[in-house]
């Protein structure tokens, strides 16, 4: 296979802040990687560099065989970028926004561009400050798909978007990859890189802590659950269930976290006389806090957590 993106030791630091550390990608061409990590991981700051809008403080990076630093044109006119935090000029309709861009780049297929338009259910004629964020995506998604590029780099496409539009968004992302393209993107929801990516890397701190298909995932996820009772709540009852761990006692309220299926403990909920019984699954932040632990991982002593660092 052919690696798209690929990169060595890649490390950036901002003076006192860590930005990312030896970071190795390979990204393969015709498959959706997922670039998983809490806010502030250092996603954002990978990206950069891929694109050049950065440079690194050591290491290096390769797009298309091509080094990132060396020749970023030839680099851009074959990918399609949509950024974090997207911001344009307010006064453009999006329609002339998305024209703005096509003929930046030169190529756009108008029909396909109006189809694109059509599926996102956007209207190309208010202006950029007139939308809402969910709207302003659309525009940025459209930008990035509309020349239909080889690699897509994709930072939190999915920010905003109701239900609905996110579905369009993998069909199209599924069509660009059937057609010969590659996806990188970057997230910090668990379940939406779950169902969409082949693969996926996960960021911590700016250090790659895991790398797998993603169906070996699911080791992950876990369910938090609440469960109030009566009388004094039967802890011992649930300590023996397996999966079950951290059960805490407050009043007449049991918390637990269960890895893996939660049938036992409903079941056993059941047959103990619980009032209430709350279940969520936690967001990615606590999922890494609690598979990792809560110290820095691997991080240089004396430089900080990144915490406004992407």
């Amino acid at each position: 296979m052919t690696a798209v993106i690929r990169t060595e030791k890649l490390t950036k630091s901002y003076g006192s802040h860590r930005g990312i550390v030896e970071v190795d990608l390979e990204v393969q061409k015709g498959e959706v990687f997922g670039f998983l990590g809490p806010n502030g991981a250092g996603k954002t700051t990978t990206i950069r560099i891929l694109l050049d809008l950065i440079r690194p403080t050591s290491g290096k990076a390769f797009v298309f065989g091509i080094e990132s630093s060396a020749d970023p044109t030839a680099i851009h006119r074959r990918i399609g970028y949509l950024p974090g935090e997207f911001a344009l000029y307010d006064r453009l309709t999006g329609g002339q926004t998305l024209e703005y861009f096509g003929n930046l780049r030169g190529g756009v297929d108008k029909a396909y561009q109006a189809g694109l338009i059509e599926r996102f259910d956007l209207d190309p004629s208010r202006r950029f400050r007139e939308y809402s964020k969910g709207n302003k995506q659309k525009v940025g998604l459209v930008a990035a798909l509309q020349n239909r590029p080889e690699l897509l780099l994709l930072d939190e496409p999915t920010s905003g978007l109701d239900p609905l539009v996110q579905q369009t968004f993998f069909a199209l992302m599924r069509e660009s990859v059937k057609d010969g393209g590659t996806v990188f993107l970057s997230s910090h929801i668990l379940s939406e890189v779950e169902r969409s990516c082949d693969r996926v890397a996960i960021i911590r701190d700016g250090r790659i802590v895991r790398e797998d298909r993603v169906d070996a995932l699911r080791d992950l996820a876990h369910h938090q659950v609440e469960l109030r009772f009566a009388g004094d709540p039967p802890a011992a009852e649930f300590t023996s269930i397996a999966g079950v761990s951290d059960v805490q006692v407050e009043d007449h309220l049991l918390r637990l976290r269960v890895f893996g299926p939660i049938t036992p403990v409903v079941q056993a909920a059941g047959r103990l006389g619980v009032t209430d019984f709350l279940s969520r699954e936690p967001s990615l932040e606590e999922t890494f806090l609690a598979q990792y632990g809560r110290e820095t991982a691997g991080a240089p002593a004396g430089e900080a957590p990144a915490a406004e660092v992407k």
